[in-house]
């Protein structure tokens, strides 16, 4: 059975899958407020506070999203040994 059948069988979700998606939702809005607020310095405004705080958002969800690939990984050499 390859890997595609396998996780379609067990409903398609590993160990990771949740902390990937949520990490890299979680990336996408730290580089959209890192956009937001480059593009107001370009610009000569100064953006909200908010986003500059936003900007965290980004090695966050990149550290989560890394950590929720390396469990699938070890999890799939688990299964195969």
């Amino acid at each position: 059975m390859n890997e595609h059948a396998r996780h379609a069988s067990t409903g398609g979700t590993r160990p990771g899958d949740r902390l990937l998606q949520v990490g890299c939702v979680l990336f996408a809005l730290g580089v959209l407020a890192v956009a937001v607020v480059v593009g107001g310095w370009f610009l000569q405004t100064r953006p909200a506070d908010a986003f500059a705080v936003l900007t965290a958002l980004a090695p966050l969800g990149l550290g989560l999203a890394l950590v929720g690939l390396l469990r699938g990984i070890r999890a799939d050499r688990r299964r195969s040994s």
